[in-house]
């Protein structure tokens, strides 16, 4: 046992009595979190704006792929697009032709990505509504059987990317940054804009995420690890890993599955904008710190804390009475 426990530390792994008191924790963090007064700072703020679930799909697929960078550059590019393409996201693509792209699209520009890219991420989500009904039925058939989530997402993009390129091309101009955008095969990186995609559509409703696909399990998403997250992790020991691959995303969610077997993705939100807003800042802050719902599973925030006490106690002795 006691061999087996090393191991584990080893491997960077939550043990069942940290799991335990993380929970206590981690719940006092989801109560606290000001989920709605956040939503305005999260890419989750587009699809939000409908009802209808095909909608919520389309926005929410281009939403998560276009965050990346600094937020306040691609939100305007995400409120020009999806003004452009009317009430209903879903209608849109399912109608978008070549020429229709061009209308959209023909001067886009966003850091890696060109109006072509966005073309093919929207007509490959107009066919999966024509042939299929839904996004959710399209990435439900690349999870069939016992085949991995990194596969499943790998061979969702892929489907996506079935499009007249060549057409687009002509209209459109060369491609920039699909590999990017919608990566096929996926890569060994945390794919943390279409792991974020899942997780809005799998988990809830909650008032963040959507629940409207029931087809897939909360119990097989994965953490979608950015720098925040990541970091994090690393301060309540959830992983030991410093990259932001996919590996650590697994080690990562491993950890959470031992505080919720079933929901592990559900602290994604709080702590990703924990770190986001400032309240755990990657320099720590005795201030932050001692207010902190973690600070007692957070290794940083205790050796902030003990270090603190032992100043104060310091000083309290050394100082003459003045009574």
């Amino acid at each position: 046992m006691q061999f087996a426990s090393s191991r584990a530390r080893a491997r960077g792994a939550l043990s069942s009595r940290s799991a335990e008191q993380l929970k206590t924790h981690l719940n006092a963090l989801l109560a606290e979190a000001p989920y709605q007064a956040r939503i305005p700072f999260d890419p989750v703020e587009f699809p939000h704006r409908y009802s209808h679930p095909r909608d919520i799909e389309v926005a929410g697929l281009l939403s998560a792929s276009l965050a990346y960078g600094r937020a306040d550059l691609f939100k305007p590019k995400l409120d020009g697009l999806l003004s452009g393409m009317g009430s209903s996201p879903a209608d849109f693509a399912s109608g978008l032709t070549v020429r229709g792209a061009r209308g959209l699209l023909d001067d886009f520009v966003y850091r890696f990505n060109v109006g072509t890219d966005i073309a093919v991420l929207l007509m490959g989500a107009g066919r999966a509504l024509r042939e299929r009904g839904s996004l959710e039925a399209l990435f439900a058939e690349g999870l069939n059987g016992e085949r991995s989530l990194h596969d499943a997402l790998s061979a969702f993009t892929g489907a996506l990317r079935r499009v007249p390129l060549a057409s687009l091309r002509r209209e459109l101009g060369p491609e920039r940054g699909l590999d990017h955008l919608l990566p096929s095969p996926l890569g060994p990186g945390a794919a943390k804009r279409l792991n974020m995609f899942l997780r809005w559509m799998v988990r809830g409703p909650d008032g963040v995420d959507f629940g409207i696909w029931r087809k897939i399990p909360a119990s097989r998403l994965l953490v979608p690890v950015d720098t925040h997250v990541g970091r994090i992790a690393r301060y309540l020991g959830l992983t030991r890993r410093k990259d932001l691959s996919w590996k650590t995303a697994e080690e990562i969610t491993a950890s959470l599955r031992k505080v919720d077997p079933a929901d592990p993705v559900r602290f994604d939100f709080a702590l990703c904008h924990h770190g986001m807003s400032g309240a755990c800042p990657p320099r720590p802050r005795f201030q932050n710190c001692s207010c902190c719902a973690l600070r007692q599973s957070c290794r940083v925030g205790r050796r902030l804390l003990r270090l603190k006490r032992r100043v104060s106690v310091s000083i309290d002795v050394s100082e003459p009475s003045h009574r």
